[in-house]
């Protein structure tokens, strides 16, 4: 018996396989809301971004202009951010770190480094970056100096100051927010 992801109720058997709501109405609920954890989306670290020479520039939300993973000023809360569009991105910092897995999903499949990496991670946050390729795991962690590196061949990268992370509320894996 298959039901509806959103209320519950149960799905016809004569509807398609791939039908996951039972009404638009459970669609669009289910659309509108977000798995991005309430201790990101209460701090006042939002900002939305846009392309510019192939990377992925920080806009202030209030002004327009470029914001700065340095300048609280230039920073915003989450719903201003989120009315300006859907690009939106976090600055790091205050106790929230994020690990960056880039090109590590084929076909929706987790490569091995990244697979390995992903299982230390069981309860965290995790979503699909903008690629589409990559993965972000949200957590907790102090203050550091960033780094990039290459780890079973997966590169891997971590930020826990001084810089914004893309959002795109693509859950991978529902979560918290907890130590990374």
């Amino acid at each position: 018996m298959r039901t509806c992801e959103e209320c519950g109720k149960e799905l016809p058997i004569t509807s398609r396989t791939t039908k996951r709501y039972c009404s638009t109405r459970c669609r669009v609920a289910a659309h509108r809301k977000t798995d991005i954890p309430q201790q990101l989306t209460t701090q006042h670290r939002w900002v939305n971004w846009a392309l510019a020479n192939n990377r992925k520039i920080p806009i202030n939300p209030n002004t327009g202009t470029y914001a700065s993973s340095t300048d609280p000023a230039t920073w915003s809360d989450y719903q201003t951010a989120k009315q300006q569009g859907n690009k939106l991105g976090y600055m790091v910092g205050a106790g929230i770190g994020c690990i960056d897995l880039d090109h590590c999903l084929h076909d929706g499949q987790l490569t091995e480094g990244a697979s390995i990496i992903v299982s230390q991670y069981q309860g965290n946050y995790i979503e699909i970056s903008p690629s589409g390729d990559g993965l972000h795991i949200w957590g907790t962690a102090p203050e550091q100096a960033g780094f990039r590196r290459t780890w079973q061949g997966q590169p891997v990268e971590f930020y826990s100051r001084a810089r914004y992370i893309t959002i795109t509320g693509r859950t991978w894996q529902k979560g918290r927010l907890l130590p990374l």
